[in-house]
């Protein structure tokens, strides 16, 4: 190996992930950090960490860290600087290996309209497209508006009818101009009933090139990635074979140094492939590929900085059972997928059944708005598709979470879907299957989980009680009401009553009998009614995060007397995540009609129309174009009109 210190150039689970396997080679790594991430894991994994006062893409300073602490080469992850062809110029000008693919690479790749080009020179099927917005009639409806630069959804738009092209062209290059510095789109013919396929390539400057065989990445949301399995349940050996070939000629075609991946959309009722892009990066999705061949992608891509040859060809690569990745976001399903803030009050990992974690945060972590607010990759390994869906679910389901709304419960009722273990994966499955967004227990189990977390509590009472711990809990020299405490649970009350009883039991209102096996500060072991209740519990002030078993309850302590407030005006729209205004459509008086879009925001660098629910008219506008709202802010009021018609006022 020709370095021996790695600097990571990025941040959470990735540099968490890429530092396991440095230090498994040998290798010192090296974080770079910003204030917000000072006390975050990969920092605190590192051997050395330095602060970065421009942030993440400041490459001068990430080029002077590198210098300072003695690096030999810079593995970039995946977003940020990645696919930075002048960073990529700059790293190696500095004598710095760079761990990635060539900077003309990653020029060719990064233009997508110049990719696909390339890719029908190596003779790959590409989708109809054009560039010429005018020629949205012979590309056809359905489209899709891409931007050139993109990735991750962003600059991203379907568009079904002609009315709807000059929006969505407007929007698209706004999202891609913020995002990527480059408001070039594109149109491209969309596949209603498609899947999301791509294959994972390494290549050295040796001239080998091969392939690990295919993902498939069709469970998305806004066009970007939830879920990702391989093999896919829709690939067969021959068609796996040809793809594999396509991907192999574009491959050679580049002279692809490093790790990357050949995106295809496959149709799924005619078995065609098609061209999409090529990610000169690590991918967020590469653990099932290294869970099904056994191969650490980040190890390869080491070597292959080093100037060292691929270890293996392609006949050496063995596929073997099936794994399948949920990406854990802080983010609302039932509310569109928008991302979700806060402090993450629990965060404790199933430790069975065993599955793999790649994290990048901690009890106690707080989501911002910041960054990306993925939490973790969780990824299942089995014999099996149907048993590895089926262990990646459990262990979701027995994770203890808290303090940030998290599409945990979708994603465990997408595993555990008849139609999802079926392999029917296509891109519109969300909208398709609409799995429930939460698991909420029916009524017994909330009251259950409730009678327990009275008895948590009661445990903290005593245990930070002034007065003797020996003495029963509630106990009066004289007969007195029950105990009593009452919680919320998703705008519900729940009242729970008890008292002592002899034998150092509890008696509930319903007269039922419970018993506290064993209390520890974040835990319970009760029996109530006759059924074992174990829950792990977070308390954080009057919030009670409880685990239950399909899942956590936020139970919050209601106060005994509760202090006046204010409700929200009706038909009043609410920031729903702090962000950006960057459109008002509407003014006061304005007669506006169901679905019309009165602002935009734009949050986590991408734009949230708010559009209207009922016909009606704009009695109240509080922001304006630029402004910053902070997550719960008023925006504006919409007055619905009687009988569903917008009143004249004329």
């Amino acid at each position: 190996m020709s370095f021996s210190t790695v600097l990571i150039a990025n941040r959470g689970e990735i540099a968490c992930r890429i530092i396991r396997s440095t230090h498994a080679m040998g290798l010192r790594a090296v974080a770079v950090y910003v204030d917000a991430d000072a006390d975050a894991p990969f920092v605190h994994d590192a051997d050395e960490a330095v602060r970065l006062e421009g942030g993440y893409l400041d490459g001068a300073a990430i080029l002077d860290a590198a210098r300072a602490t003695g690096a030999g080469a810079i593995h970039p992850g995946y977003g940020f600087l990645s696919e930075n062809a002048a960073f990529a110029r700059d790293v190696s000008a500095a004598g710095i290996a760079w761990v990635g693919p060539s900077p003309e690479a990653i020029e060719q790749m990064g233009d997508k309209i110049a990719a696909k080009a390339l890719a029908e020179k190596a003779q790959v099927p590409i989708l109809p497209g054009s560039e010429d917005p005018a020629a949205a009639d012979s590309v056809g409806y359905p489209l899709l508006v891409k931007a050139a630069a993109g990735g991750g959804g962003k600059g991203m738009r379907v568009v079904t009818s002609p009315g709807e092209l000059e929006e969505s062209l407007a929007a698209a290059r706004r999202e891609a101009l913020g995002g990527f510095g480059d408001d070039r789109v594109f149109l491209e013919r969309y596949v209603s009933r498609a899947r999301h396929v791509e294959i994972q390539i390494l290549g050295d400057a040796h001239g080998s090139v091969i392939h690990l065989g295919e993902r498939e990445c069709s469970i998305q949301r806004r066009h970007q990635k939830i879920i990702e399995e391989s093999p896919s349940p829709r690939v067969d050996e021959a068609l796996r074979t040809t793809m594999g070939e396509a991907a192999l000629r574009l491959a050679r075609e580049l002279g692809y140094e490093s790790a990357g991946t050949v995106e295809f959309l496959l149709d799924d009722e005619t078995g065609e492939f098609f061209f999409l892009e090529v990610n000169t990066r690590l991918q967020v999705e590469h653990p099932v590929t290294e869970m099904v061949t056994g191969i650490d992608l980040v190890r390869e891509q080491l070597r292959i900085a080093a100037g060292e040859p691929l270890g293996v060809v392609q006949d050496d690569i063995v596929f073997a059972g099936a794994a399948v990745e949920a990406r854990l976001y802080a983010e609302d399903p039932a509310n569109e997928f928008l991302p979700a803030i806060g402090t993450l009050d629990a965060y404790q990992p199933a430790s069975d059944p065993e599955v793999r974690w790649d994290s990048g945060v901690q009890q106690g972590s707080v989501v911002g708005t910041d960054f990306d607010p993925m939490l973790a990759k969780v990824i299942a390994y089995a014999p099996t598709r149907r048993e590895a869906a089926g262990r990646l679910a459990l262990a979701l389901a027995r994770t203890h979470l808290g303090g940030v709304v998290t599409n945990r419960d979708f994603l465990v009722n997408t595993l555990r879907d008849e139609a999802f273990l079926a392999g029917d994966t296509t891109t519109d499955f969300i909208e398709r299957v609409a799995p429930a967004t939460t698991n909420r227990p029916d009524e017994a189990t909330c009251t259950r989980l409730a009678q327990a977390a009275a008895l948590y509590v009661q445990g903290c009472n005593r245990r930070d009680a002034p007065v003797w711990g020996d003495i029963p809990s509630g106990w009066r020299n004289a007969r007195l009401p029950d105990q009593k405490l009452v919680l919320a649970l998703d705008g519900d009350e729940i009242e729970v009553q008890y008292r002592s009883v002899r034998g150092g039991g509890f008696r509930f209102a319903d007269g039922s009998l419970a018993r506290v096996h064993a209390w520890r500060d974040d835990r319970i072991d009760a029996e109530i009614a006759g059924r074992r209740v174990r829950a792990k519990v977070t308390r954080v002030g009057d919030r009670l995060h409880v685990q239950g078993p399909g899942g956590d309850l936020d139970f919050a302590i209601v106060p005994r007397f509760k202090l006046p407030g204010s409700d929200l005006a009706e038909g009043g729209f609410v920031a729903q995540m702090p962000g950006k205004v960057i459109e008002v459509r509407v003014a006061v008086g304005d007669v506006v009609t169901s679905g019309d879009t009165l602002l935009v925001l734009e949050a986590m660098k991408m734009e949230h129309p708010m559009r209207a629910m009922t016909d009606g008219v704009v009695t109240e506008v509080h922001v304006g174009e630029g402004d910053q709202v902070e997550a719960g802010a008023l925006l504006l009021v919409v007055e619905a009109a009687e009988d569903g018609a917008p009143e004249d006022r004329g």
